[in-house]
């Protein structure tokens, strides 16, 4: 039986809930292995949001991301 689109974004949207939950629990654990809640509060809530550049090469991404820092 041939799935539908609608089917097909279901699963795909599945799966990167799921993905993502297990990119945060990896990326969210300290060292000692115990997880860090502000961390993984900071990358969900940043997950959320949209996103306010667009960068068109590197040299654009670090121009902004040294901006940033200096704030």
């Amino acid at each position: 039986m041939p799935l539908t689109s609608r089917t097909k974004v279901s699963q795909l949207r599945h799966e990167v809930q799921r993905l993502r939950s297990f990119v945060i629990g990896l990326a969210g654990k300290d060292p000692e292995g115990s997880y860090r809640p502000e961390f993984a509060r900071e990358i969900l809530r940043a997950a959320r949001e949209t996103p306010r550049h667009s960068f068109k090469d590197a040299k654009s991404f670090l121009k902004e991301l040294r901006r940033a820092r200096s704030l």
